[in-house]
């Protein structure tokens, strides 16, 4: 159930790659949200009856043979394309992984594991008889991170480097896949897609069951359809049947699997995943109403990704991280099997479940799905004002250098305005006139000839005395 509920998390970092356009990531994150609002509700209900009734234990049980004959194990074709490139960087040891998993080792620090040990200093299958989580293929040769010596500690390195190159490479993988989607499918190729995803969506489950079994994974499936809802090709009804298939598909891996191994335990735990998600789709998929639920959930995560774009980063944070970390702590508490830590969970247990009813209640009866999104959308406003500050700031300036031209333009104005007063029936008038250009010329004549009389009616000492003074003015 819980790999059921991770293996949605792919899909959802591709719709990451949507960041840039709000209507897209919108689209894509909600259509994202399907698989995991699928596997993640289909758990909320199937485990409770299957911790009270055990329904797919013995629905499953009933199905076993006493044994099952042994063969060759089923490997996918992509499975055959990046394992041999694989191999020569790293190979985990999976019998170490499944001692510790069975308790017959308690774990990677036990005494015999570390630190690994080969015959002689030669680095082969043969004669490394010590090794640690890393191994040395059966075939003789030893990957590239396979050291002769090496301390739990090296390892642990070594796989830190691992998963953060496959990180990488996932990363710009699921970059170029969405690239190369958006180039194919933005064409004159769209309508060809919008009718061929028209079509009944029973027959688009087989279909999503058909490519999952081809492809070997639901992630591929499942990331290959978000680009599709991103760019508008699919809608979320269109979407979710596919999505139900490629989670169907995907337990055919295990089941072909279990049907070459010798042990009956692997054959009803492929059996278990098949039936889980076959009852999830009878209960989320062919009963309508409960089909709209899975629906309206994603829409509703698709609006606070649009209204705020860092939802999707605290989602997967919360749902993929701290929630299993919560979960992972309180059952501990209890396989401790003492009086202390099993007193611990359950008052731990009674406060989460507490704080999970005055959520409900304050959801749907306080009005918080209504705060929450109006919250969102402030924030949101708040972080787009601050972005635009500057451009507005530029735009403000500008308005301002406007307003104080035409204020001293008005000024201008009004500094040439006449007034005027008289009497009239006793009451006094006033009038406001502005003087024409024509007058404007007259007066500034009118002051050039009254200049120009009185320096001729004035002696030269007195010319001479203000001439001095004009230019000490001047200076």
């Amino acid at each position: 159930m819980g790999a059921n509920v991770g293996t949605s998390v792919t899909c959802m970092l591709v719709s990451l790659a949507h960041m840039g356009d709000a209507d897209e990531l919108e689209r894509a994150f909600g259509g994202s949200a399907a698989l995991f609002f699928f596997n993640f509700m289909t758990v909320i209900i199937l485990l409770p009856l299957e911790l009270t009734t055990g329904y797919l234990f013995e629905f499953t049980k009933l199905m076993l043979p006493d044994s099952v004959g042994e063969g060759d194990s089923w490997e996918g074709p992509i499975k055959k394309i990046v394992n041999p490139v694989v191999k020569r960087i790293i190979i985990a040891n999976k019998q170490l992984v499944d001692d510790i998993s069975t308790g017959e080792v308690e774990s990677c620090s036990s005494p015999g594991i570390y630190p690994t040990h080969c015959n002689g200093g030669v680095v082969s299958y043969e004669s490394c008889n010590q090794t640690g989580v890393i191994s040395c293929d059966e075939s003789g040769s030893c990957p590239f991170f396979f050291q002769d010596g090496a301390s739990m500690g090296d390892d642990m390195v070594s796989g830190w480097v691992c998963l953060f190159i496959a990180l990488m490479i996932l990363i710009f993988c699921l970059i170029g896949l969405v690239a190369l989607l958006r180039k194919m499918l933005l064409g004159a190729s769209t309508q060809i897609l919008y009718k061929a995803t028209s079509i009944n969506p029973y027959l688009a489950i087989i279909i999503g069951v058909g490519v999952t079994i081809l492809v070997q994974s639901s992630s591929i499936t499942s990331s290959t359809l978000v680009p599709l809802a991103g760019i508008g090709v699919l809608d979320i009804e269109s979407m979710f049947p596919l999505v139900l298939g490629a989670d169907i598909g995907t337990t055919f891996t295990a089941l072909m699997a279990a049907m070459v191994s010798s042990k009956v335990q692997a054959l009803q735990i492929a059996l278990v995943h098949l039936f889980f998600n076959l009852t999830g789709g009878l209960i989320w998929f062919v009963i309508p109403f409960m089909r709209r639920i899975i629906i309206r959930e994603c829409e509703f995560v698709g609006r606070l990704t649009r209204q705020w774009k860092g939802f999707p980063g605290v989602f997967i944070v919360i749902m993929y991280f701290l929630f299993p970390l919560l979960v992972l702590g309180l059952s501990s508490c209890f396989e401790k099997k003492t009086k202390g830590f099993t007193a611990l969970g359950a008052f731990l247990l009674f406060l989460v479940l507490c704080a999970c009813a005055y959520f409900l209640f304050w959801w749907f009866r306080r009005g918080g799905k209504a705060k929450f999104q109006g919250r969102i959308e402030r924030k949101q406003r708040r972080a787009a004002a601050l972005e635009a500050l500057a451009d507005d700031l530029d735009y403000l300036k500008v308005d301002t250098e406007w307003c104080k031209n035409e204020i001293g333009r008005i000024k201008d104005f009004a500094s040439n305005l006449q007034t005027t007063s008289r009497m009239e029936e006793g009451r006094p008038l006033v009038s406001i006139s502005t003087p024409t250009e024509a007058e404007t010329v007259a007066t500034e004549e009118d002051e050039r000839l009254s200049t120009y009389h009185s320096c001729r009616s004035m002696p030269w000492k007195q010319i001479l005395y203000h001439g001095a003074g004009s230019i000490r003015s001047g200076l």
